[in-house]
């Protein structure tokens, strides 16, 4: 149940104006084999995150003693960031990349017409009818699938920056200035 007016998203409060719990109650978790003596949020220690805990081995488990099921702020900030390197390194796995090879990118962000320029110049094969969301996913991996040279890129930033030029000025090879 919510208190405030926050929303729940995975099990964990979203809410600002009801991150807290009553001031009496502490966290509900024990913290390899210590009871943590934080504050109590409003998130709560479901079953599927006692799930999600378990799978990525966090030393946590329910003190029975707890007469609640809420959890702080740090705990919930622990298993959150345990869910997301999860998440990640599955993506790796699935596409055999790392992220210190392709920054993590999100072209789901750009305008329609801007991914409709991309895959227009640089002649990406696509079904018709695709929406945002499947376009974006198909032109990241274009994206990510192009070589580069760091040296080049290097030299050619290098060379911008003294000559005060900007390529995206260059128009159909003719020099508009």
């Amino acid at each position: 149940m919510q208190r405030g007016g926050g929303e729940s998203t995975n099990g964990f409060s979203t809410g600002e104006d009801d991150s807290r719990g009553p001031p009496d109650q502490i966290c509900c978790l024990v913290d390899d084999s210590q009871r943590c003596c934080r504050p109590a949020g409003n998130a709560s220690y479901s079953k599927r995150i006692q799930k999600i805990v378990t799978q990525r081995k966090l030393k946590l488990h329910l003190d029975h003693n707890a007469r609640h099921i809420y959890i702080c702020d740090y705990h919930k900030g622990v298993i959150q960031s345990a869910r997301s390197k999860r998440r990640r390194k599955d993506s790796e796995e699935d596409s055999n990349e790392t992220d210190t090879e392709h920054p993590e990118m999100d072209l789901s962000q750009l305008q329609v017409n801007t991914l409709r320029r991309y895959k227009r110049h640089f002649k990406v094969q696509t079904r018709p009818g695709l929406n945002k969301a499947q376009l974006s996913d198909i032109l990241l991996k274009h994206f990510k699938a192009l070589p580069v040279s760091e040296k080049d890129v290097i030299n050619n930033f290098y060379y911008t920056v003294k000559t005060d030029g900007n390529k995206l000025d260059i128009k159909n090879g003719s020099d508009t200035t």
